[in-house]
């Protein structure tokens, strides 16, 4: 889930050498082509800068990110619910090295396009419901979407402000897409919220109509080179990976970046039991959507407000400083959660996306010059498909350590936050210590 992450959800790293986009030659049988060749002008770009903004809003407009847990639990058990995320993450694995690859060699607009597409299928599988095979197969659309558009969005972002000689103004570009996808989580959290309790089903069908207008938004945008057709060489991509992964600075990033998409996930995964349970010792039970969709649009409204602030925090304490400030965010939240389960504690949860402010816009900035062109959405495809590997294989360790019962009790919930805090105090101060001996500032 994208912010999941992504989205839901599901978010990632640019990648893309600084020289001219024009001049990165190869060859595909037996002839010579250059990848950025016959280059679109870019004016005829531009328009990409204004429509991506619009189009990240419109695919994070998930009226049912704050019912989603608790929709899932009226039909199935608690377990089979957790279980459920876990299979999300995993389709969205088995897609995020192919849709890499597509969007590398056949264009970021195709992408995009499939990304809305596999986005509608999965809300109408969710509003039909059901079944846990129904559910199942909506969320092996989810995974697709999501997978889809994990890193083509920016790819392109990046590609278009470098057809301009603007590159260096990509974490200005960037912070804006994430006000706009903030925005849009703000905005359907808590009108998210009041639907399912008039109609559970609602959130979702009403997602459905905002990935249409992704959909039309898509079409809109134009690649960054005038023959998307023409493939580069295949095997070009292997070297450039392998040189890419012996980077310090990107091992690093790398590292931070998949450890960082689960620590976002578990709030998301674990906040609405968390908020219900709270609710259930002031006798408010019954008003834990509405109250998970306000947490949600409060929660998002500070993360907007984080990224004003984010430049600034950057700036004075250096770049290590700040994302691993924004990762022992992340770890406190996991520890307050466990440790109490007070409606008190639900403010917590206003800080969730917090982190990601402080930390996607620059790491996505410090990772672009480091690599090569024509394997950007390749090799963040392969830095998703880590993140969401490993955190499939926390949940599945987690989903055995949770009771098969409509809901979670509140043992199981805190021993499985702490487990979370626990591991992510361990990978904090080992990551500390790297960042020590790596130059991880630009010259």
């Amino acid at each position: 889930m994208h912010i999941l992450g992504e989205g839901p959800i599901a978010a990632s790293v640019l990648t893309i050498r600084t020289t001219s986009l024009a001049k990165s030659k190869v060859t595909w049988s037996g002839r010579t082509n250059s990848n950025r060749a016959n280059p679109i002008a870019p004016q005829n770009l531009s328009r990409n800068l204004t429509i991506l903004p619009w189009m990240k809003f419109a695919q994070n407009l998930l009226f049912w990110q704050a019912t989603w847990f608790l929709y899932l639990q009226g039909t199935l058990s608690a377990a089979e619910a957790v279980l459920l995320y876990a299979i999300y993450d995993i389709c969205t694995t088995l897609f995020e090295v192919p849709s890499g690859y597509m969007s590398d060699r056949i264009g970021r607009r195709v992408t995009l396009i499939a990304s809305a597409v596999a986005g509608i299928a999965a809300m109408v599988c969710f509003s039909i419901g059901g079944s846990f095979a129904v559910f199942v197969l909506a969320q092996l659309f989810l995974g697709a979407s999501m997978a889809f558009a994990s890193g083509t969005d920016s790819s392109l972002l990046y590609e278009t402000l470098a057809a301009e000689g603007r590159e260096h103004d990509v974490e200005q570009y960037e912070l804006r897409l994430w006000r706009f996808t903030f925005a849009a989580l703000m905005v359907s959290a808590v009108t998210g919220g009041l639907m399912a309790r008039a109609l559970p089903v609602l959130p979702f069908v009403l997602s459905g109509i905002a990935f249409v207008a992704m959909l039309v938004l898509a079409t809109r945008l134009r690649n960054s080179q005038a023959d998307p057709d023409t493939p580069p060489e295949p095997t070009a991509i292997g070297p450039a990976i392998a040189a890419a992964f012996r980077n310090p600075v990107l091992l690093w990033l790398f590292a931070l970046s998949v450890v960082m998409y689960g620590f976002s996930q578990v709030p998301f995964l674990f906040g609405q039991p968390f908020i219900l349970k709270a609710l259930d010792q002031v006798g408010l039970s019954g008003e834990a959507t509405l109250v998970s969709g306000v947490v949600t649009t409060i929660m998002m409204a500070v993360s907007v407000a984080a990224s004003f602030a984010a430049p600034v925090i950057r700036k004075r304490i250096g770049l290590a400083s700040t994302l691993l400030l924004a990762f022992a965010l992340q770890v406190l939240l996991c520890s307050v959660l466990a440790l109490s389960q007070s409606p008190l504690s639900i403010a917590f949860l206003f800080i969730r996306m917090v982190p990601d402010s402080l930390s996607r816009p620059f790491i996505l900035a410090r990772t672009q010059p480091l690599l090569t062109d024509g394997m950007r959405a390749t090799y963040l495809s392969l830095q998703s498909f880590a993140g969401r590997i490993v955190f499939a294989a926390s949940l599945w360790l987690a989903s055995r350590n949770v009771s098969d019962v409509g809901e979670m009790p509140v043992a199981d919930l805190a021993r499985v936050l702490g487990g979370f805090a626990l591991v992510g105090l361990l990978v904090w101060g080992v990551l500390a210590l790297l960042a020590r001996r790596i130059r991880l500032e630009t010259e």
